[in-house]
């Protein structure tokens, strides 16, 4: 691994592939930097990350959030008092744990396959595979929200939108121009969501200033615990501020993911907290009878406060938002899919990329999705997503605590402050927000939800033994090797001392070779039921 060790150019936080990996060849580091090949895999040399800080912060907050958008449900099912506490208490209680664990873990493995690669490291390429597809049709479930929300917003302005040809016309065509969009390449994307941040930002920014004269503070104690749809409430909540893993997707993407991840994160947190928490407070504060709230009643709001052109400024807000949401949750599935395929997990021909860069059938696939989905109402589409995701954050908790337990010398550029206890602590009540989350069709028989994650699990589980049988008759084209780390002992401590970023200086930041470089890597085969991706050992 001598060689290997000499070409890191870029990230030195980065953790190197095995030379099995068909994408070790000429780098043998996710994302090495130079060259101008744009449109090179992670880890072939010439590839060039895109993604900086200010864009990966905004591609952050359109996963999650995308402003107050859809917290309209949550009012008119719990009230104003149960609303806001919410908003108060889930982010402590889910929102910065998977965060922190988003940034320890994607800055270990700065690679597409993003949690696919966490889980895999785990507990083995099955229940990877697992991960990934649950994931990947939770997203598209996701996605196929913001079409749905964009016409509800529009329908103040154009009613037509509300039901007939011309909403499912509506919504097929968006769904295609935003698809295009994100076929065009991340550097496009980036730029979209820049540019819808800041037309979200300033339209709320005056709605909350002119709520201000008009705010009565008996509005928020208003709740009728008695009438308060809990499941609903739950639900809306909860996909309102998950979905901070995603963006680990991107992780191949990302220029210096071990500096600039924990920082976006950070920032990310901070903006989708304020862009719920301040215009709910002000909104509420001037209209506070839950049965008003409906979904898109903030364009209600501001025509009140206001006048049109607020309402028709928040309405163009809200298309920046959807569209903002769209583009970051398309970029996330289907980058997915093309990391999954570069890593042996689907066929080669996913990992395709167009000439701008992007997974064109990772872009596909998701976007078919979207279209058989956008039909359904809002509330419908939340609990469909929320149970087969909650299914895959719950194997994620469980791989970030064994990586912890069993590989703790694994290189990770930033690694929570916490010991193992801290750590199952910190995850408690996010696992028994999980466990709720996912009991509640069950409890209420809702059946489509329940068959629909019955279904997800039943994929999977028989979508794995038959890629697996394909690839052992010649019957569909693989990367050969699957999936390989080779994390430990990168960083050997020299008489230097460590560098800037906590390694130490050998070449490029990295340690000397030592004659424990030479002894092969431990290598993963597909389908073995033991796995050990993380070993190796660490040079003395």
């Amino acid at each position: 691994m001598a060689d290997l060790t000499h070409d890191l150019s870029g990230d030195p936080t980065a953790p190197l592939i095995a030379p099995e990996s068909p994408k070790a060849q000429d780098a043998g580091v996710m994302g090495a930097y130079g060259g101008g090949g744009h449109h090179r895999p992670p880890g072939e040399a010439g590839h060039v990350r895109t993604l900086g800080l200010l864009p990966l912060v905004t591609l952050i907050f359109f996963e999650v959030s995308g402003g107050p958008f859809g917290t309209e449900d949550a009012v008119s099912a719990a009230g104003p008092l149960l609303t806001i506490l919410g908003f108060l208490i889930f982010p402590l209680l889910w929102s910065v744990p998977e965060a922190l664990i988003t940034a320890e873990l994607a800055t270990a493995f700065p690679e597409n396959s993003g949690y696919v690669a966490w889980v895999t490291a785990a507990f083995g390429p099955f229940w990877g595979f697992q991960e990934g597809l649950w994931s990947w049709i939770s997203g598209v479930t996701d996605n196929s929200l913001y079409p749905v929300m964009l016409a509800a917003n529009m329908q103040i302005f154009v009613p037509q939108l509300e039901s007939g040809w011309p909403r499912y016309v509506f919504l097929v065509g968006m769904s295609l121009l935003l698809s295009w969009l994100n076929y065009r390449g991340l550097t496009v994307v980036g730029h979209a969501v820049v540019t819808s941040t800041l037309a979200i930002l300033l339209p709320f920014g005056v709605l909350c200033l002119l709520c201000i004269p008009h705010v009565n503070v008996s509005n928020y104690k208003q709740v009728d615990w008695a009438t308060v749809d809990w499941s609903t409430f739950l639900n809306v909540m909860f996909w309102n501020l998950n979905y901070w893993d995603s963006v680990s997707t991107l992780a191949g993407e990302v220029r210096n993911p071990g500096r600039t991840f924990p920082r976006a994160l950070l920032l990310a947190v901070g903006l989708v907290v304020a862009m719920y928490l301040l215009p709910t407070l002000a909104a509420l504060g001037v209209v506070a009878e839950p049965g008003d709230w409906t979904l898109g009643y903030y364009g209600t709001v501001a025509q009140q406060v206001g006048g049109p052109w607020l309402a028709a400024w928040i309405v163009v807000a809200a298309a920046c938002s959807q569209i903002g949401q769209y583009q970051a949750e398309m970029a996330s599935d289907s980058y997915q899919v093309q990391g999954m395929a570069e890593r042996g997990f689907l066929p080669r021909a996913l990992g395709r990329r167009s000439r701008h860069g992007t997974p064109v059938y990772g872009i596909a696939l998701s976007s078919l999705g979207v279209l058989c989905l956008a039909s359904m109402s809002f509330v419908e589409i939340v609990t469909l997503l929320n149970a087969i995701y909650c299914l895959a954050e719950l194997l994620e908790f469980a791989a970030y605590i064994w990586l912890r337990v069993k590989r703790p010398a694994m290189p990770r550029p930033y690694k929570v402050p916490l010991p193992v206890w801290g750590l199952v602590l910190m995850l408690l009540p996010a696992s028994a927000l999980l466990l709720v989350v996912l009991a509640m069709p069950f409890l209420a028989r809702d059946w489509r939800t329940i068959a629909w994650t019955g279904g997800a699990v039943a994929l999977g589980f028989t979508m794995y033994p038959a890629l697996q049988l394909a690839k052992t008759r010649g019957w569909l084209e693989f990367e050969a090797g699957g999936i390989h780390f080779d994390c430990a002992g990168i960083y050997e401590e020299p008489a230097g001392g460590p560098t800037a970023n906590g390694h130490t200086n050998g070449v490029n930041g990295h340690h000397a070779p030592t004659a424990a470089d030479a002894a092969p890597p431990v290598v993963v085969q597909p389908g073995a039921e033991e796995v050990a991706p993380l070993l190796g050992p660490k040079p003395q």
